[in-house]
């Protein structure tokens, strides 16, 4: 995958310190924003990716006569969460 360059400003005492800690952990700052941007984005996709498959059972089991939830069903007068208010 082709890389591109990215601009970002920072203040100085964030520069500062962002060198310190890639110094320790042997890169750069790029490095460390790269990294990081990464496990953001992995993150993200993760979690699209299972609320998509999520929303999918959901669907399937309402589909197969399961039970459709709503919010009056579990918190009305005789829901099974109504002791909780």
């Amino acid at each position: 995958m082709a890389r591109r360059n990215l601009t970002l400003q920072l203040d100085e005492e964030t520069i500062r310190q962002a060198k310190i800690l890639a110094a320790k952990r042997g890169t750069s700052i790029s490095g460390l924003v790269t990294r990081e941007l990464e496990l953001l984005v992995a993150r993200d996709a993760r979690y699209e990716e299972a609320r998509r498959r999520a929303i999918e059972l959901m669907a399937e089991s309402v589909a197969r006569g399961g039970r459709s939830w709503r919010r009056e069903d579990l918190y009305g007068d005789d829901g099974p969460w109504s002791t909780l208010r």
